[in-house]
């Protein structure tokens, strides 16, 4: 069966803690290319949600004297809120407790068993609990964890393991052979010198603690949390449950951090491989956003709240500072001077300024509502199609490149067409005819910014909307016809309203 729907992931968050900036960026990403599909009318399956199983959330329950159930059904909440609050459109939210996935896992590691790709074992090694992962000594900087520099300790257990080794030499081709695999290319780079430096079997599975899923045929062992993790992909996806998995595997993109790309860029494959699936077409990373040239972490006392930042600056602000500031795969120094400075500039100076300029023209010009024009143009000649390139930088996950053509071909180039075009001298001069085309070209351009921004700032993009007097839903547009000149209907009712983005004072 031929696969027709765009499938698109984010990693599922640890709930150890609440949500931070790190996740709300991540998934903000997965939500812009999710609109964007549905606008081109494609069949969109957005999974995200949480993980749920492993030493730390054992340990963190514990710290709160609670079970761990009780401990996951209460940290799973502040997630679903934040996504409902930033206007995450997942289809699918998957918690790794959840039994349809339990039986996933189950069955998996006994088709890996039974066919010879899981074996038993003893580890013996150093481990850091926060990173739920094994190092080599040689990987170990200064003694400590390499990710996150916090103290390791020694493991001696019993487990199995899965024959990662095995498919090394087949990825590496893969790899090489499909340059968009994996993306930046940097990361792409990183792992292909981690597999020429020669991959190990992994372990597989824990007796030291019991929040996990149990092996099924040795329930002294749980399932080890990054095997069980990885494997939400193809259960959020139906596998083993509906034909739906045909529709939608193999994924599109798995959208993660740059921290967990060797466990999506090498076990992942190798898992798929020895299952007989597709691997994924494209697996993007991130970059991590830094407070002071720091990685944020609450251990370090570095900590961003989306919540607040929602809350001091508005949901689509904090969504456009994410996707204009940096490019998808790099680091980003956050500050609320960068933040304020964004606001100000793009969103109340040129987006807001905008509007706020055209709607009382065309009240005052042309009793509110879009005149009827005999020529219809664009305001400039890249408009009728530097709209095509946007969609395809969308596409390439580009959105810091797609917002800036969107402000410079359209947002900046409507500004400067009213100060060219000076509506206030037409109205003197008893120019009708010109007067109108100005004014249905700003209406028309504003009604096409709203689309092209509507999966950064869906939001504002339906104020827009509302206050151009459309009745349709922006939701139902398609892209790229609705982006054509001319798709604004004359006689429309302009509504009006308050302004997008009242510009942020600052106290000097």
């Amino acid at each position: 069966m031929k696969k027709k729907t765009f499938y698109v992931t984010t990693p599922i968050y640890y709930v150890n803690d609440v949500p931070h900036i790190g996740h709300a960026y991540c998934t903000v990403i997965a939500d812009v290319i999710a609109r964007f599909k549905r606008l081109c009318k494609e069949e969109v399956f957005f999974l995200t949600g949480t993980d749920e199983h492993g030493q730390k959330v054992e340990k963190a329950a514990a710290s709160r004297n609670l079970s761990p159930q009780d401990h996951v059904d209460k940290m799973v909440v502040p997630f679903k809120e934040l996504w409902q609050r930033f206007d995450i459109s997942y289809d699918d939210f998957i918690r790794t407790t959840q039994p349809r996935h339990v039986k996933v896992v189950q069955s998996i590691f006994k088709q890996l068993y039974d066919q010879g790709d899981i074996y038993k074992g003893n580890y013996e090694g150093w481990y850091c609990v926060h990173e739920e992962t094994f190092y080599l000594e040689s990987q170990l900087a200064d003694g400590k964890c390499p990710e996150c520099g916090r103290q390791v300790e020694w493991i001696k257990e019993e487990s199995y393991y899965f024959k990662t080794s095995k498919y090394q030499e087949k990825l590496l081709k893969h790899i090489e052979d499909n340059p968009d695999f994996i993306k930046p290319e940097s990361r792409r780079n990183e792992v292909i010198s981690f597999i020429n430096s020669g991959v190990m079997d992994v372990c597989v599975s824990r007796t030291t603690f019991k929040w996990g899923i149990p092996v099924p045929f040795d329930t002294d062992h749980i399932v080890y949390v990054w095997f069980d993790a990885l494997i939400n992909y193809l259960t959020g996806a139906g596998f083993m449950q509906d034909e739906k998995f045909d529709y939608r595997w193999p994924a599109d993109i798995h959208l993660l951090g740059k921290d967990i790309i060797k466990f999506h860029a090498v076990i992942w494959p190798s898992m798929l491989y020895a299952l007989g699936i597709d691997l994924p077409e494209h697996i993007w990373t991130t970059g991590f956003w830094t407070l002071g040239k720091e990685k944020i972490s609450k251990s370090k006392g570095l900590v961003i709240n989306p919540n607040e930042l929602a809350d001091q600056f508005g949901v689509d602000a904090i969504r456009y500072f994410f996707l204009k500031e940096i490019p998808v795969g790099a680091d980003g120094e956050f500050s609320h001077e960068a933040l304020i400075k964004r606001v100000n500039s793009d969103l109340a100076n040129d987006l807001g300024n905008l509007l706020h300029r055209t709607i009382p023209m065309i009240k005052k010009y042309c009793n509110g509502r879009i005149p009827l024009c005999n020529k219809l143009e664009p305001i400039n000649e890249k408009q009728s199609k530097v709209f095509l390139e946007i969609g395809s930088l969308i596409n390439d996950l580009s959105l810091k490149t797609a917002l800036e053509t969107i402000w410079s071909d359209y947002v900046k180039a409507a500004n400067k067409y009213i100060d060219d075009s000076a509506p206030w001298n037409l109205a003197k001069a008893g120019d009708k005819e010109k007067l109108d085309l100005v004014m249905y070209n700003l209406a028309e351009c504003i009604r096409i910014i709203a689309v092209l921004i509507y999966p950064f700032m869906p939001k504002t993009a339906e104020k827009i909307w509302n206050q151009l007097g459309i009745t349709d839903k922006i939701k139902d547009q398609k892209f790229p016809d609705s982006c054509k000149w001319g798709g604004l209907k004359p006689d429309t009712e302009i509504v009006g309203g308050e302004a997008l983005f009242p510009r942020i004072e600052v106290e000097s």
